[in-house]
């Protein structure tokens, strides 16, 4: 019986292994996600990236290797895409590819944040100092350094705010460096210097651990090593591995639509005029509907974007006071103001200068000059629309030609503009005959007789 119970217990434990395995829980599949970070890094490349390795977890995969290629990007997507590295427990591979790629300012600290760097040939780095941050224009700040001190000792005070971003920097790219076991020295001069270097040179100072032309010679390249995951050692057996490569699904490409600061500064406009084509006509519903999808997939947009509020402000003053010409008596002076509003709230509206994530300026002007014209036209109906006559209306009957429905010599019945009217005259009219409005009277008309070739 004992012998029995023994085997029983062998057969479900080799059982409930096999099943484990199928499932693939606890133990690492031979396959390896490919992801590809191409372009300027925003919302949508954290998005995608996160989600990557969300699904990397889940399916507890061998290697995730990151294909690199981008000039930068923004500082927040930049940071969340470096915490989930960090915290992810499946290893994952910077590999800036194919040759003539690079991975600059923010690729820089995307890849040192990797648990192992690797760059194809004719590829580079570098050049990591943040761009968003204002520099001094006078040209003996413009000479000093990070750091230089005053006649008196004392820091500029004109360059605080770029020192502590670099700083920040710097600290920040020197801790990624040292988890790493990479060159440290190199990453800050990459950071205060804007130092770049190609892959040859990088793995000679140890910025990065290999260099591989593609992702078959990668992966025969890590073989047998081992690297630090969490905290805990993991040597990876890539032996027949089966790479896939994992597309930005249809999420990541509407957000990356979306995060475009061209089609959100669109939406936002189109949303505003929608809205206030609604308040001026209600009950339309068409723009008033459109105006608050747009606004809506706006305000989604530009919560991902670093936006300067007092642009948003400026834009919705600039607006207003166009809007406001149309009504108030003047000189153009509010729509001259308000396009002017509109244009530096426009340029100002996206807090960075990270390239690709600017306004475009024929953008702006087309939309200012638009905007302007539209109001100002506006502006010349309403005061052409006052000269023309009363066309509806107690006042337009006055002028208006009608027809004696009976003989009368002061008063009678008299047809205008197909309603039936007391008329009152002072010359005797014969029925048929054609009478003129000269006043009005409540509901009496004061007539006269009238020819056509008569004067007014």
């Amino acid at each position: 019986m004992t012998v029995r119970y023994m085997l029983v217990g062998v057969l479900s434990l080799v059982f409930a292994g096999l099943a484990q395995a199928e499932a693939g829980v606890g133990f690492a599949s031979k396959t390896v996600l490919e992801l590809e970070l191409e372009g300027v890094i925003g919302p949508a490349t954290s998005d995608y990236v996160i989600r990557a390795l969300d699904e990397a977890a889940e399916r507890n995969v061998a290697l995730v290797v990151l294909r690199m290629d981008t000039p930068g990007g923004l500082d927040t997507a930049m940071r969340q895409i470096i915490k989930k590295i960090l915290g992810s427990p499946v290893p994952v591979v910077g590999h800036v590819a194919p040759a003539g790629s690079r991975a600059a300012s923010a690729g820089t600290y995307i890849l040192y944040a990797c648990h192992i760097a690797a760059m194809a040939p004719a590829t580079n780095l570098g050049a990591a100092t943040p761009v968003e941050i204002p520099f001094p224009t006078g040209l003996d700040e413009d000479r000093r350094k990070p750091g230089d001190k005053t006649e008196k000792g004392k820091p500029e005070t004109t360059s605080a705010l770029r020192d502590k971003a670099i700083n920040d920097a710097v600290a920040y790219i020197r801790g990624l460096a040292k988890l790493r076991g990479r060159n440290a020295d190199w990453a800050e001069q990459a950071v205060r210097q804007s130092v770049s270097l190609p892959a040859e040179d990088a793995l000679r100072l140890k910025v990065i651990d290999l260099v591989a032309r593609d992702t078959t010679e990668l992966l025969e390249k890590l073989q047998g090593r081992e690297v630090q995951v969490l905290s805990q050692p993991v040597k990876l057996d890539l032996t027949g591995a089966r790479v896939e490569r994992l597309e930005p699904d249809w999420r990541s490409r509407f957000l990356g639509v979306l995060a475009n600061p061209n089609i959100a500064y669109i939406l936002m406009l189109f949303g505003i005029y929608g809205i206030i084509l609604e308040l001026f006509h209600p009950g339309t519903l068409v723009p008033g509907t459109i105006g608050a999808i747009c606004l809506l997939l706006a305000l989604y947009a530009l919560q991902a974007l670093p936006v300067n509020y007092a642009g948003v402000g400026l834009i919705l003053l600039g607006v207003g006071l166009m809007i406001a010409e149309a009504f108030v008596p003047g000189f153009g002076i509010l729509a001259m103001g308000g396009a002017v509003a509109f244009v530096v709230g426009s340029v100002i509206l996206l807090d960075t200068q990270v390239p690709g994530f600017g306004i475009d300026p024929f953008l702006i002007a087309g939309f200012a000059v638009g905007s302007a014209a539209l109001f100002v036209g506006a502006t010349g109906l309403i005061l052409r629309a006052r000269k023309r006559p009363v066309v509806s209306g107690r006042e337009e009957m006055v002028g208006a030609v009608g027809q004696a429905l009976e003989d009368f010599e002061s008063r009678g019945m008299i047809r205008v503009h197909g309603e039936i009217w007391f008329a009152e005259t002072k010359t005797p009219i014969r029925k048929g005959q054609s009478v003129k409005v000269r006043k009005i009277h409540g509901l009496t008309l004061e007539v006269e007789p009238w020819q056509e070739n008569s004067g007014p």
